[in-house]
């Protein structure tokens, strides 16, 4: 008898269910078989001679020739697999073998995997290895497990994790449906779907029954990416169970196929099918929202809120730094919450200064000021304000690695629990960058804050410089700001909740309007409401910043 498509015949002269012969039909190991007289090919002739109503007796089993080295491995029998309560039925039509140990128990299951109509390869479970596996032959062309018994598509598909997982499936479906696994577990998902991508979108339907762990729901995801947007389904498995086999031995059906039918249509993150979200919408989170010290910012913006990230601007010199020293003293006297301060520009030590001066209304960073106070009185001052477990500070002064900086960053939020941070400022984390192009080197910056807001819910405020105003007057002279004055990229804007700006004429001939910083709304992603918002007036004695209510007449703006 002839060797054909690369088959290794091993039983011959059998019968044809098809036209009748005795002997016309050679069979393969994998249960593949063909007729020389009518040219029919059978997937599981085993079955079809079972089914077969022609009352042909098969022959006896009779092996003439070695099988190839590597199906050495396909041996065993066909039969229940009693340790997963899978029917002899379903492994058989899967075309996996079982191999007894001496004292009758299951000790391997063997998986056929199929080019075409050839089985190229085997994947061994030793079962008292628990998930140990064997692979002997290639993976090279060949299917997803189970995938020749469903070549010609159809309306419905499920797909999963592992071999019996399949099997099992199938079976509490009542075989009504395509099943099939990939096959070499969930971190392979999405090459081994690509390998097969035109089976699977033969089908009207694709439903995903991956193991209810992370990186099962993970790599569902991945996969549902790569098919069909419309045609996929992730099913979530009830009450906990991990897989389909598991529930095949509990003899959850029912359940099965009631989740099977509930299987959520997939839509990539962030889009949602808003009809679902209904309850959401209802009964959200209430975010609390908590006063600025100055109380034209709280008019214009609501007060502050954790998972926002504020952008604060000025030109040089025009009190950032006063801004956000007042802001951090504010947070940690008016929150039992914990704080961390990243100043690049500053050693600790004047970061410290900086709080406690706000503290004591005086300047407590210049020396001859602080020779005024004895050890006493200065310890009093720390312990009223800096408590034990909740200001956290970064003491490294030029820091240059901004993988560095950012695992500082992310300590400081999640290890040390801190619900407000201030980062000063993002032109000095732009000068860790290697990237040549300041723009794509800010884009980059604020995209990574952007996702740490996100992902933490932390409170962010982020001083940023402004680039050189154009013309005679620069912002020392108290050009007003825009947005389009923020240095370097307009992720600036795009990606912060809120830009705030500071404007300030320092060079005025009027003292109290040379000392008074306008604080300007750019950007309220919450409110909406943009322009001047209050006059912080500096005091050259205490080094505070205090709000103007009154004696406004030299601003032209209309408050």
């Amino acid at each position: 008898m002839e060797k054909e498509r690369g088959s290794t015949w091993a039983e011959y002269k059998l019968p044809c269910p098809k036209c009748g012969g005795s002997d016309p039909v050679a069979r393969n190991l994998n249960g593949t078989a063909k007729c020389f007289s009518c040219g029919e090919w059978f997937t599981d002739y085993a079955s079809t001679m079972d089914s077969s109503s022609n009352g042909i007796s098969k022959k006896d089993f009779v092996v003439e020739k070695e099988p190839t080295s590597f199906l050495n491995s396909y041996t065993g029998v066909f039969a229940e697999l009693t340790d997963r309560g899978i029917s002899e039925k379903v492994a058989r039509k899967y075309g996996v073998r079982i191999v007894y140990d001496a004292q009758g128990k299951i000790a391997k299951h063997i998986y056929p995997f199929y080019n075409n109509n050839e089985i190229v390869g085997t994947k061994t479970r030793l079962v008292s290895e628990g998930k140990d596996f064997r692979f002997n032959g290639t993976y090279e062309n060949t299917g997803l497990f189970g995938e020749q018994l469903f070549r010609n598509g159809g309306k419905h598909l499920t797909i999963c994790e592992g071999e019996c997982d399949a099997m099992a499936a199938h079976e509490m479906m009542d075989s009504k449906w395509a099943v099939v696994s990939i096959k070499r577990g969930a971190q392979s998902a999405v090459r081994d779907i690509r390998d097969s991508i035109e089976f699977v979108e033969a089908f009207e339907n694709v439903v995903l029954c991956f193991d209810n762990d992370q990186a099962g729901r993970k790599a569902a995801r991945e996969v549902a990416n790569i098919i069909k947007p419309g045609k996929v389904k992730i099913m979530s498995l009830p009450n906990g169970h991990k897989d389909p086999n598991a529930m095949l031995q509990q003899a959850k059906f029912a359940e099965f196929n009631r989740a099977w039918w509930d299987a959520k249509k997939y839509t990539p993150a962030g889009i949602l099918e808003l009809s679902n979200e209904k309850s959401k919408w209802l009964h959200r989170e209430e975010k609390e929202s908590l006063a600025y010290p100055w109380e034209g910012l709280n008019k214009k913006l609501f007060g502050m809120r954790k998972g926002e990230l504020v952008t604060l601007t000025g030109g040089t010199g025009l009190g950032k730094s006063s801004f956000t020293r007042e802001l951090s003293h504010y947070l940690i006297k008016n929150t039992t919450e914990n704080v961390g301060i990243i100043a690049l520009e500053e050693n600790w030590l004047r970061t410290a200064d900086g709080i406690l001066s706000i503290e004591a209304n005086d300047r407590l960073y210049l020396t001859e000021r602080r020779e005024n106070y004895s050890d006493e009185e200065l310890s009093e001052l720390f312990d009223k304000v800096i408590q034990k477990g909740r200001v956290f500070i970064h003491s490294h002064l030029g820091a240059t690695n901004i993988d560095e900086i950012f695992s500082k960053l992310r300590y400081m939020i999640v290890g040390c629990e801190c619900e407000w941070v201030i980062v000063d400022h993002l032109h000095m984390l732009v000068n860790c960058l290697t990237e040549s192009d300041e723009r794509r080197g800010i884009d980059q910056l604020m995209q990574r804050l952007r996702s740490l807001v996100e992902e933490t819910g932390v409170g962010m405020f982020l001083v940023s410089h402004l680039r050189r105003a154009l013309g005679d007057i620069g912002h020392e002279q108290g050009v007003v700001v825009s947005l389009s004055h923020l240095k370097g990229s307009q992720g600036i804007s795009q990606l912060s909740d809120c830009v705030i700006a500071l404007e300030r004429n320092q060079q005025a001939e009027d003292p109290v309007e040379a000392n008074t910083t306008k604080v300007r709304v750019l950007k309220s992603r919450y409110t909406g409401d943009t322009g001047l918002a209050c006059l912080l007036k500096y005091d050259k004695d205490t080094g505070r910043m205090h709000e103007l209510t009154d004696d406004l007449t030299f601003y032209n703006e209309d408050f």
